[in-house]
């Protein structure tokens, strides 16, 4: 291979920091597909789901929230676009935009699993331990992801390298993969006041 067709190859190639990305983000599914899982097989194997004394979940709120989060995926799309395209204030109007929406839902989140936690504690049943499982895993993902925003805000100031035009568009494709998983846990979650 000449050394042309060498570099039109590198240059087609996604960098391994993206990869890493996309190999982090499938073990993170994997470990949702188990909880998702286990919820299914204890709802469907208990025959008072939830249990009595334990009020059945909002359903509204969750599903403004997931939404108001799973629309958050598009100006993070569009900062990986802007990025790649040179945009640099650009994509960090667009990713603090997505972060304080993000923070946003992150804090009423945060307020209802208080709320929640007032009501029955988390080694009340087998219903309380998956739902706080699942809630808790769901939240930690996207107080990382908010980690990762900020620190994209604050990294963006100073203008784009080819280091941060990669962690915009591998950061982009966590929030798609966090806001699928925030639907996914959301919904079951919710199936059961149905």
């Amino acid at each position: 291979m000449s050394f042309a067709a060498a570099s039109a190859h590198a240059r087609r190639s996604s960098p391994p920091g993206w990869w890493g990305m996309v190999a982090f983000v499938a073990t993170e599914a994997t470990l949702f597909g188990a909880l998702l899982g286990s919820y299914v097989y204890l709802r469907f194997n208990t025959v008072s789901w939830p249990p009595d004394g334990i009020p059945d979940p909002k359903v509204v709120l969750p599903l403004v929230l997931a939404g108001a989060l799973a629309a958050t995926s598009v100006p993070m799309a569009l900062a990986s676009s802007a990025a790649q395209a040179g945009f640099a204030l650009r994509a960090w109007t667009l990713i603090a935009v997505a972060l304080v929406v993000q923070s946003a839902v992150f804090g009423v989140l945060i307020h209802e699993l208080a709320s929640d936690l007032d009501r029955f504690a988390p080694q009340r049943d087998a219903y309380a331990s998956i739902y706080y499982t699942l809630l808790g895993a769901d939240h930690a993902h996207i107080a990382v992801g908010l980690l990762f925003n900020a620190w994209l805000v604050l990294r963006l100031a100073t203008g784009l390298t080819r280091y941060r035009v990669v962690a915009v568009r591998s950061i982009a494709f966590y929030w798609h993969a966090v806001n699928v998983l925030t639907v996914l846990v959301t919904a079951c979650v919710v199936s059961a006041a149905l």
